[in-house]
């Protein structure tokens, strides 16, 4: 390594622990001492932790980390209240439902799937790419023709809830992605949604198994009436989600244009392998979203989240209201994330 390499390095790390030192609450966050029970599985959001759930059903039958958190974020997927993940999921600004997702195990193999349509569960897809391909990534109506030989059906994924909710935010087409997700529930007696539209989210998912090794899954329906085909850090490897064996893994949610400049998830990782905790690495990563362009970071949310081989896990936000959830032996709780603003 050179002496360049190894300076830079430092220089991140001791960034990171004067953050640290500067932050009291800290030394009483949830993760920055290892847990000592595995298994173990963390995800974004309140919804996560029925999500986690699901997933402590492989892993506490002492079951493989990536069958976990296939089965974990299959959950959210197919709930048709969560307007951020799969069914139900708010289209983009032409009325199209569109998918993405990853999913990575303990070998670094990895799939992905990004703007497929019409099916249900994009994790189990992107699962297959991974597992009957040569290839990473498949996209758009290529993703859709692998689905649908492979055995999956098309199915409507526009709800009427989610139609309602784009029919409003057709009035005035302003696009503008909340900070947070208010989950606003449709009213079936008087067709409509109180509050106006709401914005979107994403699930992602790491665990450790009972043997000490890791999975990881992404999945989500992206920005709220965004551009036709748009893609964010969900499906992107190294971005939304990152595993590496050795030291652990990462995911992240949020605007994920922001993620995709930094690399986040790969970042967090790389500095965890240098030493760093998940929570001195996520605090890092979003660090170097604000240095990037702080007055754009003032109007968004970008969350990210982080376990490594020792059974720690961490979480830090660019705004407060980021929460996620956490499952083991000895806990099943869900956090609220510090945050820099």
């Amino acid at each position: 390594m050179s002496s360049s390499r190894r300076k830079f390095l430092r220089n991140s790390l001791l960034g990171s622990a004067g953050m640290i030192a500067g932050n009291s609450a800290v030394a009483s966050l949830p993760g920055n001492e290892a847990v000592k029970s595995v298994p173990l599985v963390i995800s974004t959001w309140d919804f996560g932790q029925v999500a986690n759930l699901e997933a402590w059903k492989t892993l506490g039958m002492g079951g493989r980390a990536l069958d976990a958190v296939e089965a974990g974020v299959k959950i959210p997927e197919a709930d048709p209240t969560n307007h951020s993940v799969g069914y139900g999921g708010l289209p983009d600004r032409d009325g199209h439902v569109t998918l993405d997702a990853c999913i990575m195990d303990e070998f670094y193999n990895c799939g992905s799937v990004m703007c497929l349509e019409h099916i249900m569960h994009p994790i189990a897809v992107a699962r297959l790419v991974m597992e009957k391909t040569p290839h990473v990534v498949l996209s758009g109506e290529g993703a859709l023709q692998f689905a649908l030989a492979n055995g999956f059906t098309k199915e409507n994924l526009l709800t009427r809830e989610s139609e309602m909710m784009w029919k409003e935010w057709l009035k005035t087409s302003k696009y503008n992605p909340e900070a947070n997700i208010e989950n606003r529930m449709y009213d079936k007696n008087k067709d409509t949604m109180p509050g106006g539209p709401s914005n979107h989210d994403t699930i992602g998912m790491v665990a450790m198994d009972a043997k000490g090794n890791f999975g990881g899954a992404c999945t989500t329906s992206g920005l709220a009436y965004k551009m036709r085909g748009r893609v964010g850090d969900s499906p992107i490897i190294g971005a939304g989600l990152y595993i590496d064996n050795e030291v652990g893994g990462a995911t992240s949610t949020g605007v994920g244009e922001e993620v995709i400049k930094i690399v986040g998830s790969h970042l967090i990782v790389e500095l965890m392998r240098q030493g760093a905790s998940p929570q001195q690495a996520c605090m890092e990563a979003i660090h170097r979203i604000i240095k990037r362009n702080a007055a754009r970071t003032k109007d968004i949310q970008v969350g990210f989240l982080a376990l490594n081989k020792k059974g720690a896990y961490g979480a830090y936000a660019l705004q407060k209201g980021f929460t996620y959830s956490v499952k083991s032996n000895t806990t099943e709780k869900i956090f609220k994330a510090d945050a820099y603003y």
